[in-house]
């Protein structure tokens, strides 16, 4: 039996996800950030689940998704009502999952070719607030 490497070369996908980093192809990102299949949008300056409001949720509703995928950190935390709300308000589903549930969901819908956006938090590196 032969095995190949398949690598998809028309989107982005995550290899690797660890608490303090993820890797988007072969790009480590230490810092939080939103990823569609197309394009990565790095340093989202939202740290904490609980830091996402309306300016932080903007780049995301602008990639106009089908569904959003939040990447809550090591453990699973939900947003405000309020942005939850304004997600489904738009007709747009959002679901919370830890990073490493996130990525993978990622990676099959956007193998799937659906209009997926995912939004992962990471901890600011120690010495950046």
């Amino acid at each position: 039996m032969q095995l190949s490497l398949n690598r998809p070369g028309e989107y982005l996908f995550i290899r690797r996800v660890a608490a303090e980093a993820i890797t988007v192809v072969d790009r480590e990102l230490q810092h939080s950030f939103v990823l569609a299949p197309d394009r990565a949008i790095e340093a989202w300056p939202v740290n904490a689940v609980g830091a996402i409001d309306t300016a932080a949720i903007a780049p995301i509703l602008e990639l106009k998704p089908a569904v959003v995928i939040l990447g809550s950190g090591s453990r699973i935390v939900f947003p405000s009502q309020a942005i939850l709300a304004e997600f489904l308000r738009r007709g747009i589903g959002i679901e919370v999952m830890d990073n490493a549930a996130a990525a993978r969901t990622f990676n099959v819908l956007v193998g799937e070719g659906r209009k997926v956006v995912a939004a992962f938090i990471l901890p600011a590196p120690s010495g950046i607030p």
